[in-house]
């Protein structure tokens, strides 16, 4: 008999709630390495990463708790948080 090998969905942690969610579910904020913070679409920005699901909730814990610039450890701006804020509206 031959095994049939499953193909392993990466996983990450949002920065908000600490759930475990596929990669693909999670939005990605890259600290690119010239230091600029960026909203990863496409998930391969070369830079630290850092994720955080879809939900309003867990984008303002990450807010309230400095969440985002302690993951990526650099400060992120203001202008980040309302990008990620506009977005998750359209959704």
């Amino acid at each position: 008999m031959t095994k049939v090998k499953t193909k392993k969905i990466p996983e990450r942690s949002c920065i908000g709630c600490r759930q475990k969610y596929a990669k693909r579910e999670l939005i990605r904020i890259v600290k690119t390495p010239e230091g600029e913070v960026k909203i990863d679409y496409t998930g391969k920005l070369n830079g630290r990463g850092a994720y955080i699901c879809k939900k309003s909730e867990c984008l303002e814990k990450a807010y309230k708790g400095d969440r985002l610039s302690k993951a990526l450890t650099v400060e992120v701006s203001q202008d980040i948080y309302n990008r990620l804020r506009e977005e998750l509206l359209d959704q």
